[in-house]
């Protein structure tokens, strides 16, 4: 049965997350360049821009999940080939440095929260996130960012099996392959997530 998306994301019980849209991640220079390509395809930024915009005129909560991890590596993940392939890079994402600030286009509003994370690869893992978003009464997780090939599907996952209702507009995520990213939201985030667009949760927080 489809969802009436003005009811699901109304402002009273929804939040806005963004997964790692931070300059060292989707920007230029990027410790994964060809993820900061597929973002810049789909003007991931402009569109998450636009989205924090329209969320904090109506009064939803925009919350930046980012990735930090020290300079020595201590306490940092490395479990798994994209740790790996991370910590080869040039770019790092270090503590204080414009690679984990958020995109100017975006901003940090005032009333916004920012929850960096230092291991892991979803922004549930490793932050107060959960915790936040029940203190803020959020049963609605709009959530945009990167990537569809891992950080955005954990973070559906993990916000469907702790009961939050999950809304993904396309046109804010990305992933590498492309055609690949496409597929994983139509085939397995659909199944667990409300696919829309930007213009449509923006259209319907304008209703509000």
């Amino acid at each position: 049965m489809a969802l009436d998306l003005q009811a699901l994301v109304a402002p009273e019980h929804t939040a806005l997350v963004l997964q790692e849209v931070q300059n060292g991640v989707i920007g230029s220079p990027s410790v994964l360049p060809a993820l900061a390509e597929a973002a810049a395809a789909v003007d991931l930024v402009g569109n998450c821009a636009r989205l924090a915009h329209a969320a904090r005129a109506v009064g939803v909560t925009v919350l930046h999940c980012t990735a930090e991890t020290r300079d020595d590596g201590r306490g940092a993940n490395t479990n798994a080939r994209l740790f790996a392939g991370v910590k080869k890079s040039a770019v790092r994402l270090s503590p204080g440095t414009p690679e984990v600030q958020v995109p100017e286009e975006i901003g940090v509003d005032p009333r916004d929260l920012v929850l960096p994370r230092y291991h892991g690869i979803g922004p549930m893992t490793g932050t107060q996130l959960d915790s936040i978003l029940r203190n803020l009464g959020a049963t609605t997780i709009v959530g945009v960012g990167v990537s569809v090939n891992i950080g955005m599907t954990n973070l559906a996952f993990d916000a469907v099996n702790r009961g939050y209702q999950m809304v993904m507009p396309r046109d804010a995520m990305a992933g590498v392959p492309a055609e690949y990213a496409q597929a994983v939201v139509d085939n397995t985030l659909a199944l667990v997530a409300t696919i829309t667009t930007t213009d449509e949760i923006v259209a319907a927080w304008r209703r509000q």
